[in-house]
C-alpha cells in the first residue's frame, strides 16, 4: 500500500537463538518474580463494591490478594492503552488524510507524465552509403 507505514515486526529480524536468549534472560526471571509475589500474597482479601454500607454490602468479593493486584494492574494497562489510543486519534486522522493526498497527487502525476511523455520520433531513413557532394558554384 502506498503511503502506509507497515507495522515493524522485530521478531522477524532476530535469529531464533537471540529469541531464546531474550526468553531466558527476561521472561523466565519475570515469571519467577510473579510466582513468588503470588505465593507471598495469597491471603484472602474482601473487596466491597458498596460505598454506603460496609457492614452489609450489596456486593462483595473475597479473592486472594495477588489476584486483586494483578486484576487492577491489567485494568490499569487496558485503561492506559485506550487513553493513549484515543489521544492519538488526531495523528491517525492526519495520516489517513495525508495518505489520501499522496494517492491523489501520484495519480495526477501519472496523468501529467502520460500526457507530456515524449512521443516516439518517426524512424529516419538510413543515410546512403555514399554521400554525393554537389560541385562548387563558380
Amino acid at each position: 500500500m502506498v503511503g502506509l507505514v507497515p507495522a515493524i515486526n522485530v521478531l522477524t529480524w532476530v535469529s531464533p537463538v537471540f529469541r531464546k536468549i531474550v526468553w531466558t534472560l527476561i521472561v523466565v526471571p519475570l515469571a519467577v518474580i510473579i510466582i513468588a509475589f503470588a505465593v507471598a500474597n495469597r491471603n484472602a482479601v474482601t473487596v466491597l463494591f458498596d460505598p454506603f454500607s460496609s457492614s452489609s454490602p450489596a456486593y462483595a468479593v473475597t479473592l486472594p490478594q495477588f489476584a486483586i493486584i494483578f486484576a487492577v494492574l491489567i485494568l490499569g494497562v487496558l485503561i492506559g492503552g485506550v487513553a493513549a489510543w484515543i489521544g492519538q486519534a488526531k495523528w491517525r486522522r492526519s495520516a489517513r488524510k495525508l495518505d489520501a493526498d499522496v494517492r491523489a497527487l501520484r495519480q495526477e502525476l501519472d496523468v501529467i507524465r502520460s500526457r507530456f511523455a515524449a512521443e516516439p520520433q518517426p524512424a529516419t531513413p538510413e543515410p546512403a552509403a555514399y554521400t554525393v557532394i554537389p560541385p562548387p558554384i563558380s
